[in-house]
């Protein structure tokens, strides 16, 4: 079950805080170790603005690097996007073709500095199934970032959670045939060590932008204790400052895990 959700109107509230306050209250408390984004909004933000769909996501991919920034700035270990979903592909092609051309100018413009930050590059999904350019930018990111020991930065790229689920069912039920594992032996840490988080603290915070109220086949596994956290911006104003609100409103929260 879903530990606990919570709706934020973006710039409605706290907005008596800077960042400054934001940040001091925030290093005072216990930080999330893996903070997972659902990045909505970016095609009704160039919508509203008599843009393309694509130039929401150009500016979405500013607020992917100022959070990036954020995020290692306070500590947090992990940091997962949900970039692209397997569902994405239905979208028009001009749409997905710019989409997949994405990590390549990223590669271009932000590897340096996250080699410099230590951060380390990793990619959930089928990546096979991207454009060869996509897969070579991918791999790029992964190859040149995977000595790095700073925040591990996930990118959820043709990422479908059920799919995920399949393939490490599939996976076990192999190693069963096999004789590597008793089937009497499959329990939650073979299931988790079989999906593609292995090795990686389940989110404990979840944002999602653009007033969208689910969670759209994403990490349905990882997500069972989850704090969820919603906000009416759109991604492309999404800023650091409601990152950091985010932050500070899942550390006044009590999580339980099903006790009392």
């Amino acid at each position: 079950m879903i530990e606990s959700i919570k709706r934020f109107v973006g710039g409605e509230n706290k907005t008596r805080q800077n960042k400054e306050e934001l940040l001091a209250a925030i290093k005072r408390a216990p930080l999330p170790k893996h903070v997972a984004i659902i990045t909505d909004g970016n095609g009704r933000w160039a919508k509203k603005r008599g843009l393309p769909r694509t130039a929401g996501h150009a500016a979405g991919m500013k607020r992917v690097r100022e959070t990036i920034r954020a995020a290692d700035e306070l500590g947090i270990q992990v940091l997962t996007f949900y970039s692209f979903s397997t569902e994405n592909w239905k979208r028009p092609k001009d749409e997905v073709d710019y989409l997949m051309k994405l990590p390549i100018e990223f590669l271009k413009t932000d590897l340096q500095e996250l080699i410099d930050r230590n951060v380390k590059v990793q990619m959930l999904g089928e990546k096979s199934q991207t454009p060869s350019q996509t897969q070579m930018a991918l791999t790029e990111f992964e190859e040149k970032t995977k000595h790095n020991t700073g925040l591990i930065l996930n990118f959820a790229i043709n990422y479908g959670s059920r799919d995920e689920i399949v393939r490490a069912v599939r996976q076990i039920i192999d190693e069963v045939k096999k004789g590597n594992i008793d089937k009497d032996e499959v329990n939650e840490e073979v299931i988790s060590r079989h999906l593609l988080t292995r090795g990686l603290p389940d989110p404990d915070l979840v944002i999602r932008t653009s007033g969208e109220l689910r969670i759209s086949n994403f990490l349905l596994w990882q997500l069972a204790y989850s704090e969820l956290w919603f906000t009416d911006t759109l991604w492309p104003d999404f800023t650091p400052e409601l990152f950091y609100q985010a932050i500070e409103d899942f550390q006044h929260r009590s999580r339980r895990y099903g006790a009392v």
